[in-house]
């Protein structure tokens, strides 16, 4: 029989894709409000990988990620998950943008071997976390790189963000050191 050893914590990080850079701001700052200082901040990018999210988001959609200093522990993602639709909707009324989403918020964490992402969506790939949630092993590390798969979203298949989750990558690496050096 196997030993039931807890999970190590993680980095929570959370995509951000916005309608213009004052929703941007908006959504860093109440992210961060929530769930503390967030260590790593990538660069903003524009999102033009698909016009899915156009109709409720705008025409000239931004993306940007944080990843938070403070780590927690894998099994609560499907509650930040909660957490973050909750903040969308809060966000949507305060904004008042013509676009009825003006922030999507996609929360996931990410530990050494993988980034994994929370979803409200089921489909083939992924699998059931608890509180009506979903998620999907979106990257993977291997061999010194991020590896997309098949089902990965085509922004995250090109090494635009690799780097920001490389670095992010790194300090967890630290982070897990310190926690183990102070147990010690």
């Amino acid at each position: 029989m196997g030993e039931v050893v807890s999970p190590q914590p993680v980095k929570l990080i959370c995509g951000i894709l916005a309608s213009d850079l004052r929703c941007l701001q908006a959504a860093q700052e109440a992210l961060q409000r929530q769930y503390g200082r967030a260590d790593i901040v990538s660069e903003v990018w524009p999102f033009t990988q698909t016009d899915y999210y156009r109709e409720q988001t705008g025409p000239s959609i931004l993306r940007n990620f944080l990843a938070f200093e403070q780590l927690i522990e894998p099994g609560r993602l499907a509650e930040i998950k909660h957490q973050t639709n909750e903040l969308e909707k809060k966000l949507a009324e305060e904004l008042k943008t013509p676009w009825p989403r003006p922030v999507n918020l996609d929360p996931g964490y990410l530990e050494p071997a993988k980034l994994v992402l929370a979803s409200t969506k089921n489909f083939s790939h992924r699998i059931y976390i608890g509180q009506n949630m979903y998620a999907e092993v979106t990257l993977m590390f291997h061999k010194g790189a991020w590896r997309s798969f098949e089902f990965t979203f085509p922004d995250f298949r090109g090494p635009q963000y690799h780097g920001f989750l490389s670095e992010v990558r790194g300090r967890l690496i630290r982070q897990r050191r310190e926690l183990h050096e102070m147990k010690q």
